[in-house]
């Protein structure tokens, strides 16, 4: 079984759709878009997959415990997580920055990475008794680039995203577990309308070696390449799709 948390709507939700092809059930989790996650569960069935929709703040440690046991009862044992829940905490300058908005990146970008990942190694770990798995978590091209005039917090944040990968792929590997990153560049989401800015995608799309801005299911077929027995000597990777930007 995969969970997918943020899967009901942009990058998260091309997620769980496309990873119905590793035929495996999937729980699409999801905090607020309920009626997305619930087409996605859908789309999932469609292909012959078993899926269902799970609520749960994956900030709050409750209800992470909570979201990985109920997954388990419903769709049978873990074998793989993406991390794809997070929210940039609004577009600024550090001279600027609100600390309140700071502090709700912090925990949906990094703390949630964190718990989900625990969670993920006590179930598959191989010394836990598990099976094995693979987890992979969404970072961002700002962790290399550093979101300089617009958010520099988050791209902050997502660079700690990147080193927690490294980190515990280290301590996975004997135990298992592969632990990789994807770091989309600029991807047509809602993400840039919610921060005030739609036009931020063709206002930089000149910027992109490639000349266009992504889709979420190119970022989704990277995901599951990395879910994927093709990824097996893959851990500790951090995939950029960002069109050379």
């Amino acid at each position: 079984m995969i969970i997918v948390t943020g899967g009901g709507q942009g990058i998260g939700a091309a997620i769980a759709r496309r990873a119905a092809a590793l035929g495996r059930p999937v729980c699409v989790n999801y905090r607020t878009s309920a009626a997305g996650a619930e087409q996605v569960v859908r789309d999932v069935r469609e292909a012959g997959v078993e899926a269902l929709a799970l609520q749960a703040d994956v900030t709050e440690e409750g209800e992470v415990v909570r979201l990985f046991a109920t997954a388990t009862d419903k769709l049978g044992p873990l074998s793989a997580v993406v991390n794809n829940a997070g929210v940039t905490g609004g577009l600024g300058r550090v001279i600027d920055l609100d600390v309140a908005r700071l502090d709700t990146a912090y925990r949906a970008v990094l703390r949630s990475v964190v718990l989900c990942t625990r969670e993920a190694l006590r179930a598959m770990a191989l010394s836990r008794g598990g099976p094995g798995g693979c987890v992979v978590n969404i970072s961002s091209t700002g962790a290399r680039t550093g979101g300089g005039g617009e958010w520099v917090h988050y791209a902050a944040l997502k660079a700690a995203v990147n080193a927690h990968t490294w980190g515990a792929a280290q301590e996975a590997a004997a135990d298992g577990v592969r632990i990789n990153a994807v770091a989309p560049g600029l991807i047509h989401t809602g993400l840039h309308q919610a921060n005030g800015v739609p036009d931020r995608p063709e206002r930089l799309k000149a910027t992109v070696p490639m000349g266009r801005i992504g889709t979420p299911e190119e970022v989704a077929e990277a995901v599951v390449f990395l879910l994927s027995p093709a990824a097996s000597y893959i851990t500790g990777s951090v995939l950029e799709v960002g069109g050379g930007r």
